[in-house]
């Protein structure tokens, strides 16, 4: 529950829990009791500009180059998830009003989020689809600006996507052809920087450097995160089994921090920013609630990729995910292979060499299938929803807050 004398909790990222703390936090979540069901359906709760959010993401992306405007706009056609900007949206809600400064904050903020900061002739930025009108009082307690940052959010996501489908040789994204394969992979890269570009431009426009700085890091570490796992080697200096596999556990939580949840921890800390709690409104109990934003995101970042890696080994395309080893053929060792590998030493070459030998995926998968791999996992995902919810608790309550909650309850439903 927020209080506003409570101390503000450090809000660092996960840079990696060790092998032995993460089985710990595994063993722990297996003996926890589930709370009560939450009975809303968060989605449900911010429908209204949830229905708007696509068609105005691609008001926002016309170019006067028609085969950018098309691939730019392209994996907006298929409905996706919106977990992110569902989590701003109802995190506006869950703290609007809190902040002593937050009238002032609507009154000046409501406004035309589309104003520009420099002269459009030195811009030169000619977007077709443009429509320079003011953005509506924000509704339910969502102002504009935490708006248009929902749709800034998933545009991020989105480039992530293009450039992902990219650097993975993908198939097919959200049931149809992947970008890549329907434009091929130099026009996609274009899409996903273009999609970067527009996206900074209307997150300057907000007029928050604290925004401004949130979201920016948070571009740099989905960058850094798919480096790190293109560069992974799961070399060590030690010849100890057991200190590899504890490293090389690190890095992948490490990883997952970089390409999921600092994107979905750093959006739910900015969503508070903008609702009059930004660093420039003097209000210190406010690093509470940024803080504590914070954390939810964090932790339920990193259970829904930990869940999204246990459905490689689990599910079908209906699912939106491959299944059946996808992320092993890309010599990718995920939780469960990690949590495996404790079990089954023989797994540890295989994972080394990154699944290349001929038979190595089948093989890999059959262990993981024959050991704690996929429990584990699990449990190490209900840990960190454990964690989001206790960080949620710090927030009054509130149906937004109720929502929230429920997606945690959703992240995990995934599993099913």
């Amino acid at each position: 529950m927020f209080n506003r004398k409570a101390a503000s909790i450090a809000a660092r990222p996960v840079r990696g829990y060790s092998w032995t703390t993460a089985a710990s936090l595994a063993k722990a979540a297996a003996t926890h009791k589930a709370s009560s069901p939450i009975s809303v359906d968060p989605f449900t709760l911010v429908g209204k500009e949830l229905k708007g959010l696509t068609g105005s993401i691609k008001l926002n992306l016309g170019s006067n180059l028609k085969s950018l405007d098309t691939l730019s706009k392209y994996y907006f056609e298929a409905q996706g998830k919106h977990l992110r900007p569902t989590i701003v949206l109802l995190m506006a809600q869950a703290t609007a009003g809190l902040s002593p400064h937050y009238n002032a904050s609507k009154d000046l903020k409501n406004v035309l989020v589309n104003d520009p900061l420099a002269p459009q002739s030195i811009l030169n930025d000619n977007n077709p689809s443009f429509h320079n009108g003011i953005s509506h009082i924000g509704q339910d307690g969502i102002l504009a600006t935490q708006r248009r940052l929902a749709e800034i959010v998933e545009m991020i996501h989105v480039a992530s996507l293009l450039h992902d489908d990219v650097v993975d040789d993908a198939d097919t994204r959200r049931g149809a052809p992947s970008a890549p394969v329907k434009f091929g992979n130099k026009l996609t890269i274009f899409a996903g920087d273009f999609l970067l570009g527009r996206a900074s431009i209307m997150l300057a426009r907000l007029r928050s450097l604290e925004v401004a700085e949130l979201i920016g890091a948070t571009i740099a570490n989905l960058v850094e995160g798919e480096v790190a796992q293109l560069n992974e080697t799961y070399e060590s200096k030690s010849t100890n089994t057991e200190t590899i596999i504890d490293e090389a556990f690190e890095r992948y939580l490490s990883k997952t921090y970089l390409k999921t949840a600092s994107l979905i921890s750093s959006s739910s800390r900015a969503a508070v920013c903008l609702g009059g709690v930004g660093i420039n409104e003097n209000w210190p109990e406010g690093e509470y609630l940024k803080d504590a934003a914070y954390e939810y995101g964090r932790n339920l970042g990193m259970a829904f990729q930990l869940v999204d890696d246990l459905l490689d080994y689990t599910s079908s395309v209906d699912l939106g995910k491959p299944g059946e080893g996808a992320d092993m053929q890309l010599g990718l060792a995920t939780a469960p292979a990690l949590f495996a590998w404790r079990e089954f030493e023989e797994i540890g070459p295989l994972i080394k060499r990154k699944f290349k030998h001929p038979g190595d995926v089948q093989v890999a998968k059959e262990i993981v299938a024959n050991s704690q791999g996929m429990p584990k996992t699990a449990e190490l995902a209900a840990s960190y929803i454990d964690k989001a919810k206790i960080a949620l608790h710090k927030l009054p309550e509130s149906e937004a807050r109720d929502g929230l909650e429920a997606l945690c309850l959703k992240v995990l439903d995934r599993v099913k």
